[in-house]
């Protein structure tokens, strides 16, 4: 099984999967997945998986194709990052967080305004929630918000959808209103 878990920066991704992957080290049952956690972000450095710095965003380009096939062969996983929906999964988790909550993460954690805002808009319009959609479907995309959830509530929704113990839920958030 893979389960892609994808959001907007600053949605909580990198946390609540971090204690995911606590949980899954830990459970030693047998009715329990065998699931690697990647975090693709630290593999897209690390393996230098990009095209270039884009120095206006201060980020790195992905290399989807050179992605795609650094996972190839990685079919019992977790892959966390906001690229994590453009590709192969069974499941596909979209962390979502209010825009203006959103918003204050980012600028908490040093990102200048312009791409703070800009994240917060990307959120507001669903670009993500579209894009995981477009790509595997309404019946493979669970929406979880963040926005008041502490990251251990987040993982175990995480869990929930692994287990199949959640329906799929694309839809059920909404912040377009931030924009108005």
């Amino acid at each position: 099984m893979r389960v892609a878990v994808t959001g907007t920066p600053g949605t909580g991704k990198t946390t609540a999967t971090e204690l995911l992957e606590l949980r899954l080290e830990a459970d030693e049952s047998a009715d329990a997945p065998d699931l690697n956690v990647i975090h693709l972000n630290d593999v897209l450095e690390s393996e230098e998986l990009y095209t270039e710095v884009d120095a206006d965003r201060q980020s790195l380009v992905a290399d989807l194709d050179a992605i795609a096939d650094w996972l190839d062969g990685r079919d019992d996983a977790v892959i966390e990052s906001h690229l994590a929906h453009h590709f192969e999964a069974d499941r596909v988790a979209v962390l979502r967080c209010r825009p203006d909550a959103l918003e204050a993460r980012l600028r908490d954690r040093g990102e200048n305004e312009a791409k703070a805002r800009e994240n917060a808009e990307s959120e507001a319009l669903d670009v993500l929630l579209a894009e995981a959609v477009e790509e595997h479907g309404l019946e493979s995309v669970y929406e979880i918000d963040t926005t008041d959830r502490p990251p251990a509530l987040v993982a175990d929704e995480l869990a929930a959808v692994i287990a199949g113990d959640r329906e799929p839920s694309a839809g059920d958030v909404d912040f377009v209103g931030y924009l108005q």
